[in-house]
C-alpha cells in the first residue's frame, strides 16, 4: 500500500500526467486543423470541375437539365430528394431546384447540351440552335460557336485597348480638374498665361475624349450585333450576344483529360482573372493582390515598431512602475477585440491625420477628402496598431532569453552597448523576432471588421498600383480575400450560387498564409543555425 503510494506520487511528482496531456492537446489541435484544411478542400478544390448534365423528363411533362449537387431525404423521409443546379437565372428566375425523385419519369446524359459561362445572369444550360449575323441565322455547330467566339475575343482584345486609351484621356482630365481648383483655390487671375495653357490642354483632351467615346460606342454596337439562339430543356429559345458569353463547352463530351485542362485554365483563371456576376464568379486578382499589399504594408510598420520599442523595454528602459505599467498595457492591448482597432482607426488616422493632411496639402480639393476616407494605408496602419502587441511581447521574451553572460562577455571586451546589442543580441534574438512576425502577418491577413471601417469594399475600381504618378497610391480603397468571403457567404443576393466561391476564397487566405509564413519559418530556421545555440 505505502509503495503503491510512493508510485503514484512520483508519478504526478515526474509530470509525466502532465506531458500525455500536452501531447493529446497538440494532436487535437492538429486533428481540428486537418479536418478543417480537409472540409474546405473537398468544397473548393471541386468547384471548376466540369461535371456532366442530366436532362430528367418530370411526370408534369417538363423537362430539367442540371448538374446534380446533393441528395437528401425528404422531410417526411418517405424518400430522396435531388438539388440540382439549373442554371439560365435571367428564364427561369433561380439557379438551383430541389425536385423528388419520385417526380422523375426519365434521366438522360445528353452530349449536345452546352455549358455557357456568361459575364451576367450566371451560366446557360441549353442546345445551340443557330448563328445569327445582321439579322440573318445559320445553322452551326459547336466548332462554329467557338470560332466565332474566338473572332470577337479578337476584336474585345481591341476594345480593351481603347477603354484603356480612355483611362488615360481620364487621368489626363481628372489632372487638368486638379490643377484648375489649385489656380481657384489661390485666386489667380482669369488673364494669367497658366489659365490660357489649361484651357488649351483641356480642349484638345475633351476632342481626344469624345473622338475615344465614340469609336467605343461604334465598335460596341457593332461588337453587339452577332448573337447565338439557343433552346433550354422545354425548346424555349433564348438569343445571347457573343460578346457576353466568356466560355462555352460541352461537359458531357468531354473526356477526362479535357476536363483536367480546363480545370487547369479556370485555376489559371482564378488567380489572374477580375471578378463578375457580384464577385460570385471569375477571378480573385484583385482580392488577392489588396491581402498580400495590405500585409507587406502593415509589416513595414508593424516590424520596425515593434522591435524598437521591445528593445527600449528590455535593454535601455530601467526597472519600474512606469516599464511595468506599460508592459502590462502591451499585453492587454493584445486582447482588445479588433472592432476596437477600426473604431480607432478611424477617428484617429482617417477623421484625424487625414483630414490635416487634406487641409494642409490639398485644401483645393475640399470638402471632398483625398487621405481624409478610407484607404489602403490607414487600414495597414490600423493592423499595424493591432499587431505590434505581438511583436514586442516575442522580442522581449527573445531577448531576455539570451544569458546575461553573453553581455557581460561583450562589455568585457570593449563592445559598446549599442555594437552588443547589434553584433550579438539582435542576430541571436532573431528567430524569436521572426516568430513574432509571423504571428503578426497571420494574424492581420485573417482581420475583416477593422478593415471594414477603414478602407476595404466589395469591388475596387483599380490597384493600388499602377503605371501613374507616383504608382503607390496608398489613398485607394481596395479588396480583400477576408471581406470577400463575408460578402459573398452574408450579403449575396444568391447565397446558394456563391457557395462555392466562398470556399474557394477562404482556400487562397488560408494558402497565403501558408506561404508567406513557410517563407518566415524558413528564414527563421537558418537564422537558428547560423546564430544561436542549445539555449535557445
Amino acid at each position: 500500500m505505502v509503495k503503491n503510494l510512493k508510485n503514484a506520487n512520483k508519478f504526478w511528482r515526474v509530470g509525466e500526467p502532465m506531458v500525455w496531456m500536452s501531447a493529446a492537446s497538440l494532436a487535437v489541435t492538429l486533428l481540428i486543423a486537418a479536418v478543417l484544411l480537409i472540409v474546405i478542400m473537398v468544397n473548393g478544390l471541386g468547384v471548376f470541375w466540369p461535371s456532366e448534365l442530366h436532362q430528367l423528363q418530370l411526370k408534369d411533362g417538363s423537362q430539367v437539365i442540371g448538374q446534380l449537387m446533393q441528395a437528401e431525404p425528404t422531410a417526411d423521409h418517405s424518400g430522396i430528394r435531388r438539388q440540382y443546379k439549373i442554371a439560365n437565372r435571367d428564364m427561369y428566375g433561380l439557379d438551383f431546384r430541389w425536385i423528388d425523385e419520385t417526380q422523375i419519369v426519365a434521366e438522360t446524359i445528353p452530349e449536345q447540351v452546352l455549358v455557357l459561362e456568361r459575364i451576367e445572369h450566371g451560366d446557360f444550360y441549353g442546345e445551340l440552335q443557330a448563328l445569327k449575323h445582321a439579322d440573318k441565322l445559320q445553322p452551326a455547330t459547336l466548332d462554329e460557336l467557338n470560332a466565332a467566339l474566338t473572332a470577337v475575343a479578337t476584336d474585345l482584345e481591341q476594345l480593351g485597348e481603347l477603354e484603356k486609351k480612355l483611362k488615360d484621356a481620364s487621368y489626363k482630365m481628372e489632372q487638368l480638374r486638379l490643377k484648375e481648383l489649385k489656380l481657384n483655390y489661390k485666386k489667380v487671375a482669369k488673364t494669367d498665361l497658366q489659365w490660357a495653357e489649361l484651357s488649351n490642354t483641356k480642349q484638345e483632351l475633351n476632342t481626344e475624349f469624345a473622338g475615344l467615346i465614340d469609336v467605343q460606342t461604334r465598335q460596341t454596337n457593332k461588337l453587339r450585333e452577332d448573337t447565338a439562339v439557343f433552346t433550354d430543356a422545354n425548346g424555349t429559345e433564348k438569343e445571347i450576344v457573343l460578346a457576353d458569353i466568356v466560355q462555352v463547352y460541352a461537359p458531357n463530351q468531354m473526356s477526362v483529360s479535357d476536363k483536367a485542362v480546363f480545370y487547369a485554365k479556370k485555376l489559371g483563371e482564378l488567380f489572374v482573372g477580375e471578378p463578375r456576376e457580384s464577385n460570385t464568379e471569375g477571378g480573385l486578382f484583385p482580392a488577392i493582390f489588396g491581402t498580400v499589399m495590405l500585409i507587406f504594408v502593415m509589416s513595414l510598420f508593424s516590424f520596425p515598431l515593434g522591435v524598437i520599442a521591445a528593445i527600449y523595454l528590455r535593454e535601455y528602459a530601467k526597472e519600474g512602475l512606469v516599464v511595468r505599467i506599460v508592459r502590462i498595457a502591451v499585453n492587454n492591448l493584445a486582447g482588445i477585440p479588433s472592432i476596437v482597432y477600426g473604431i480607432f482607426g478611424l477617428g484617429f488616422f482617417i477623421y484625424g491625420i487625414g483630414h490635416t493632411i487634406d487641409s494642409l496639402f490639398f485644401p483645393e480639393r475640399m470638402p471632398t477628402p483625398t487621405f481624409g476616407t478610407g484607404g489602403l494605408l490607414w487600414a495597414s496602419l490600423t493592423l499595424a496598431l493591432l499587431t505590434v502587441p505581438v511583436v514586442i511581447v516575442s522580442t522581449e521574451e527573445a531577448l531576455g532569453a539570451i544569458p546575461r553572460e553573453m553581455r557581460e562577455g561583450s562589455y568585457a571586451l570593449g563592445s559598446t552597448k549599442f555594437q552588443t546589442l547589434v553584433r550579438i543580441l539582435l542576430p541571436m534574438a532573431s528567430p524569436g523576432i521572426m516568430t513574432g512576425l509571423i504571428l503578426a502577418m497571420a494574424r492581420a491577413a485573417g482581420e475583416v471588421a477593422p478593415l471594414m471601417i477603414t478602407g476595404v469594399v466589395k469591388l475596387a475600381p483599380a490597384l493600388p498600383i499602377d503605371g501613374n504618378f507616383p504608382f503607390f497610391h496608398l489613398d485607394r480603397k481596395f479588396m480583400h480575400l477576408g471581406f470577400h468571403i463575408y460578402d459573398i457567404g452574408f450579403q449575396s443576393p444568391n447565397v446558394e450560387a456563391a457557395k462555392p466561391m466562398v470556399f474557394v476564397t477562404t482556400l487562397l487566405l488560408v494558402l497565403i498564409v501558408l506561404i508567406m509564413s513557410s517563407v518566415a519559418i524558413r528564414l527563421r530556421n537558418k537564422m537558428k543555425k547560423r546564430y544561436t545555440f542549445g539555449t535557445f
